[in-house]
């Protein structure tokens, strides 16, 4: 009786659940949706992923000749627009500095930011803001002139190093440098073009930061020949989006998004083959990923072939990495710890079951 009794109060709240869940979504006075599944209603209902980006870091986020917003991290809202609305053009482009993109994200001008930013236990916490997987795993670097000799940390003792406001690096340099036991003088600056514009013209000996943001910038000094950046790894920096706490339906969404690059090259499916694998495979994990099977998508409230336009049109994490980042760009970023796990990287993406 007491077994019989136990089962019956676990299948009621099993019922009680998920009835909860399906029943917050409300109407505000504003007529935005609120609740479990608002942001991607509001997304759908507004026909647009609103996106904050960086717009000048050359590689991850900036505009081309044409004003048209490229880069790592934008290829990445144009996943997301691929996996809502099966095309990677519906997305408006915020450009936001590392000082508004908390601000915008809180208060609801963006969906989500991906912008270079990494990763940390207090933003997660005190913004109440969640980051979806790590799009990039960086660390952060330093740069210096090359007629200063310096060649390690050991050598800006009472050097001025430039940092940017709003950021990590400015903590992460305090503890490098306090445990070397360095005295030295940081300038901070509020715009990563202020930033790099001083310490090109030698206002500042050295300037630190992520070191793909080091690599990207370094190309648009005067002469970038005349720099270096030292082999030294000061900090860990997993560069991951930003979502609102609050809604697990976007959440989730995103970070499958995510997920769909990293198991498409997993599985040897990029943007030139997909439609052959499509109509040809017989493996089930990719009939679940492709959509031919499974009713992934309808979890997430998308299409169940929401991550074959994906890769269709953006494609598999090696496309986005090489094709913005990768050894025929200027930048000739080697992959690393940026590779599949299968390479001896660190990216992996859980069963699409």
């Amino acid at each position: 009786m007491k077994i019989k009794f136990y089962i019956l109060c676990l299948f009621f709240i099993s019922i009680f659940s998920s009835c909860s869940v399906q029943e917050e979504v409300k109407l505000s006075d504003d007529h935005e949706i609120t609740g479990y599944g608002r942001t991607l209603k509001n997304v759908k209902n507004r026909g647009v992923v609103k996106c904050g980006v960086n717009s000048k870091l050359p590689g991850f986020g900036y505009l081309n000749e044409k004003g048209e917003n490229k880069g790592f991290d934008v290829d990445f809202c144009r996943a997301l627009s691929c996996a809502v609305f099966g095309t990677p053009d519906k997305v408006e482009y915020r450009a936001l500095s590392s000082k508004e993109r908390f601000t915008a994200l809180q208060t609801g001008e963006v969906d989500v930011v991906i912008r270079n930013t990494t990763k940390t236990l207090t933003r997660e916490i005190d913004l109440g803001i969640n980051f979806a997987p790590v799009t990039l795993f960086d660390g952060q670097g330093m740069m210096v002139h090359k007629a200063s000799n310096v060649k390690r940390l050991e050598d800006l003792e009472g050097a001025t190093i430039g940092v940017h406001a709003g950021t990590t690096t400015e903590l992460n340099l305090a503890d490098q440098m306090a445990k070397l036991s360095l005295s030295y003088t940081p300038v901070v600056y509020e715009t990563g073009e202020e930033l790099f514009s001083a310490y090109d013209a030698g206002r500042v000996d050295a300037v630190t930061s992520d070191k793909s943001g080091l690599i990207s910038r370094k190309t648009t000094l005067a002469n970038p020949s005349d720099h270096m950046i030292l082999d030294v790894t000061m900090s860990k920096e997993p560069l991951a989006p930003l979502i609102r706490h609050g809604d697990d339906n976007w959440f989730d969404l995103v970070s499958w998004v995510i997920y769909v690059t990293s198991a498409a090259e997993e599985y040897d499916i990029n943007s030139e083959n997909v439609d052959k694998v499509k109509a040809t495979t017989n493996d089930p994990r990719v009939k679940k990923l492709l959509g031919i099977e499974g009713g992934m998508g309808e979890k997430i409230g998308l299409k169940n072939d929401w991550a074959y336009d994906v890769i269709k049109h953006v494609g598999n994490y090696n496309e986005i990495y090489e094709r913005n980042l990768g050894e025929k760009t200027i930048f000739k970023l080697s992959r690393e710890k940026n590779e599949l796990y299968t390479n001896g990287g660190l990216l992996f993406a859980p069963p699409f079951r």
